[in-house]
């Protein structure tokens, strides 16, 4: 019932999913901000206050310089230093409290970007979640998120604190005696003018780094998935260099981001120390003149040493800001993809007719798959399309099942367009069911509602009966025994039949096969083929087929060549015509040899698209 995987595409054509612009990042964080202001605008409020709280001290050690200074008292000197505690112990308690909230507001912006991106990918079409491919997919869900909450939990905090307490810091400084605080701030400008060389060029560097890591995850979810193929066609070396060639990307694109920190922080470090030295140069010699108290000196140069705190931790964690930034507009990026249609259709199909008309179709960057076929399949037909591998079964059975869109041409389902029907209707009219088949993490009954989410008890059971699932009753807990890793594993004629189960909840008038059982042995292939035959009783049927038995059951027959419908008839009239079809006939039953492959084995042939 699932269409064939991404990695079944030429990775030549993988297409990545879109990435948010600087803009559209900041409007989605904005948002984000709005959508819980209370507590965001309580961090700010408490962080204000802690940075305050954390000015006193060097203001009242001034103070301590002066009253030593002038001979005042003891008594004088204790109160002002109890006044650092009390500064010091409240800057404690609301910096603690403000990053309390902190992470609390962080903690549920992450669960609203998760349950966004959810929503946001389900709702992507199959055809661009498998040019994208999985991998693409899969780390934006997982790296990419991960990173994004990293920052809001922790990076983003931590930074915002010390944002605050360096204005504040700074704006004490200028306070205090401003041509102290000008000449402080001049001998800041190192760090400005290495912040923004580094950030002038990290956000491309964490994009391609991110972008790498997606490839990664691609080369390596396909190796995987496909590992059976890989041994038999002997491909291991192939996916080996493969592999090794995304790692040598991945490790090129972190060695970029590592060369622009080891230029920003070194330089970093030099400015913290200018504007101190050059504070304490310039106030000793304004004191000598009487222009400034001794006690502001130390005060002013004590706020610089101490403003280096937040600026470390700001330029620590602005690598950080650049990753997590990268990694959220790849998250938001989703957005920018175009998505099926949400609101209910005005257009409804005035039956169950499926026609194509002059279809033409090509993959990213390759020639035309599709040449103008034309093709009608009447309600209750059963139609085998057969051809040579390469011939564009498999993109057909794709186009007429609404997982791709012709490029020219349409493809309507009782007179309206595939493409303006939303997935939930379309579904119900159009099923795919490939020789791929999907178990999700959950129980049996999860896997079953995925078709029809209002299905009761009785009427799961009655799908998991006609497809001969009588196993199901054997389960420990029944429909509630857990499935996938870690739990009960099913083998793959099992796996199929849940598959054909989901097809009967769904109900459509069209099922599509696409070679549902190449991949099983035989004695399984027989027990699913019968399962597949209650699931069919009085239904449309396209069936790809590469067993010619397959086409000489069904009413019609569909040749393809070259992209093109070159013979359509009955398999008595194709076979008395002489041509193409009947060649692949003979063949199959060993009368003449023929180029053409009849069935190729799996891995080859219709596990491509176009094949």
């Amino acid at each position: 019932m699932t269409p064939p995987r991404s990695g079944n595409a030429p990775e030549a054509a993988v297409n990545h999913l879109p990435v948010a612009d600087p803009r559209q990042v900041h409007r989605a964080a904005l948002r984000l901000i709005r959508q819980d202001a209370g507590a965001f605008a309580a961090m700010l409020f408490l962080n204000a206050l802690a940075a305050a709280a954390g000015l006193v001290g060097p203001w009242l050690l001034g103070r301590i310089v002066n009253t030593v200074k002038d001979g005042g008292s003891v008594a004088a000197v204790d109160r002002l230093a109890l006044g650092i505690l009390i500064g010091a112990v409240a800057q404690l308690l609301l910096a603690r409290h403000a990053r309390y909230l902190g992470h609390r507001f962080g903690e549920r912006t992450l669960a609203r970007i998760r349950e966004q991106f959810v929503d946001r990918a389900l709702a992507l079409p199959s055809s661009v979640v498998e040019r994208a491919g999985a991998g693409d997919l899969t780390a934006r869900g997982t790296s990419d998120i991960a990173t994004t909450g990293q920052t809001l939990r922790d990076t983003g905090p931590d930074v915002f604190v010390a944002a605050v307490q360096a204005l504040f810091i700074i704006g004490a400084v200028l306070l205090l005696d401003p041509l102290l605080g000008v000449c402080g701030m001049l001998g800041l400008t190192g760090i400005w003018f290495a912040t923004r060389w580094y950030l002038r060029r990290a956000r491309s560097a964490y994009l391609a780094q991110g972008e790498a890591h997606s490839a990664l995850a691609e080369v390596l979810a396909a190796t995987a998935s496909g590992a059976r193929t890989i041994e038999a066609f002997g491909l291991r070396e192939r996916r080996i260099a493969d592999s090794e060639r995304e790692i040598e990307r991945c490790v090129a694109a972190h060695e970029r981001t590592l060369y622009l920190r080891s230029v920003l922080f070194p330089a970093v470090d030099i400015s913290y120390v200018i504007p101190v030295v050059g504070m304490l140069l310039i106030g000793g010699a304004l004191h000598a003149h009487g222009t400034v108290s001794l006690g502001a000196v130390v005060a002013s140069a004590l706020y610089l040493r101490q403003l280096s705190q937040p600026l470390d931790t700001i330029l620590q964690r602005v690598e950080e800001l650049q990753s997590s930034g990268a990694s959220f507009a790849r998250v938001e990026g989703l957005a920018a993809t175009p998505v099926e249609p949400t609101s209910p259709s005005t257009l409804a199909p005035e039956n169950d007719r499926i026609d194509a008309e002059g279809v033409r179709f090509s993959y990213t960057g390759g020639p035309d798959v599709l040449r103008g076929v034309d093709l009608s399949v009447r309600p209750g037909e059963r139609l085998a399309v057969v051809g040579p591998s390469g011939a564009g079964k498999t993109t057909l059975s794709r186009l007429l099942a609404g997982i791709d869109t012709p490029a020219q041409g349409s493809v309507s389902v009782g007179g309206v367009p595939i493409a303006a029907l939303p997935s939930d209707r379309l579904r119900r009219q159009v099923v795919l069911v490939t020789q791929e088949h999907h178990v999700f993490h959950g129980t049996v009954r999860d896997n079953l509602l995925i078709a029809s989410e209002s299905a009761t008890d009785a009427e799961l059971h009655a799908a998991l009966t006609a497809v001969g699932a009588e196993w199901t009753t054997d389960l420990p807990d029944g429909l509630d025994t857990e499935l996938g890793s870690g739990s009960h594993q099913l083998d793959g004629a099992q796996a199929q039949q849940l598959a054909l189960a989901r097809v009967v909840l769904a109900d459509p008038h069209t099922v599509i096969l696409d070679e549902a059982t190449a991949l099983l042995d035989p004695a399984s292939a027989r027990h699913t083929e019968r399962a597949l035959a209650a699931v069919l009783s009085g239904r449309t049927v396209i069936a790809i087929a590469h067993r010619l038995q397959t086409a000489h059951d069904a009413d019609r027959v569909a040749v393809m060549e070259n992209g093109r419908v070159t013979e359509l008839g009955s398999h008595d009239d194709l076979v008395r015509a002489g041509g193409a079809y009947a060649a692949l006939w003979h063949s199959w039953h060993g009368d003449q040899p023929v180029a053409s492959e009849a069935q190729p084995p799996p891995g080859e042939g219709e596990s491509q698209p176009g094949g």
